[in-house]
């Protein structure tokens, strides 16, 4: 079901089960988890991560669960948020191309990567209260702190799926696409940053991951800032990218 691929310093992650919308079953959560190990064992600079078919991924495979028995924490406290995880941590730059239904579970994963291009198709909200569930994977913080509490609850209690554009222009992603352009968009921009200063990129997501997570102020996050700085400063990159600039001739990062 996982497709892993590695070419010009850029790991390529499909979710290949189209006929159930790349819904996630235990064992495909194993291998999407073996597939990001085997990307960082590679050193690639950059990673893509999209579906094949009419959706990104519709969320948690439920067509054999039995909810008289379900054990939905080993599902999701198990398996979804040590994925997640290991997913926002991965150590350079990361995309996704969401188009068709990204929900629960393929919700999360988009929030678990850096960047998501959305395709104009895209179907993004919560509609569990029809399963009498709730929204997972991080959905809550992610509704919460782009949209305000009126408008996650709204989206909640309707079950209403937002389009593509309307998800970027609320500021959920990144930017949107025609469904045509975007998986092509999204493989240009990875291989753009998998050419680019790829320590100087992770210190700037381990910046915002910090920012974010420990509510810094703006003077608490200067310093981290200046101290990032000054690690950079012993980088070959930063010893390139400034010789570069002064040749005025284009620099060749390499990624150290």
């Amino acid at each position: 079901m996982i497709d892993f691929t590695v070419a010009d310093d850029v790991a390529t992650i499909v979710l290949n089960a189209p006929s159930k919308l790349n819904a996630l079953d235990e064992q495909a959560l194993a291998e999407l988890d073996a597939a990001y190990a085997a990307a960082e064992a590679a050193g690639v600079r950059a990673l893509v991560l999209r579906g094949e078919g009419r959706a990104f991924c519709a969320g948690r495979d439920i067509s054999g669960v039995d909810p008289r028995n379900d054990d939905v924490l080993g599902y999701l406290g198990g398996l979804v948020t040590p994925l997640l995880q290991r997913m926002s941590r991965f150590p350079a730059p990361t995309f996704a191309v969401a188009h068709g239904a990204c929900l629960g579970v393929g919700l999360g994963l988009l929030i678990a990567t850096d960047v998501v291009y959305v395709a104009e198709s895209a179907k993004i909200g919560s509609p569990f209260g029809a399963l009498g569930a709730t929204l997972d994977s991080g959905g809550h913080a992610l509704f919460l702190d782009r949209l305000g509490a009126h408008r996650t609850l709204d989206l909640i209690y309707t079950g209403r799926l937002m389009s593509g554009a309307e998800a970027v222009a609320s500021g959920l992603f990144s930017r949107v696409f025609p469904d045509d352009e975007v998986v092509t968009a999204t493989q240009d921009a990875a291989v753009t940053a998998a050419r680019g200063a790829t320590a100087a990129f992770l210190a700037s997501k381990r910046l915002i991951a910090r920012i974010r997570d420990e509510r810094l102020a703006l003077w608490a996050s200067v310093d981290l800032e200046n101290a990032a700085q000054a690690a950079l400063c012993d980088t070959d990159d930063y010893r390139e990218g400034f010789a570069a600039f002064q040749q005025k001739r284009t620099p060749d990062f390499l990624g150290r």
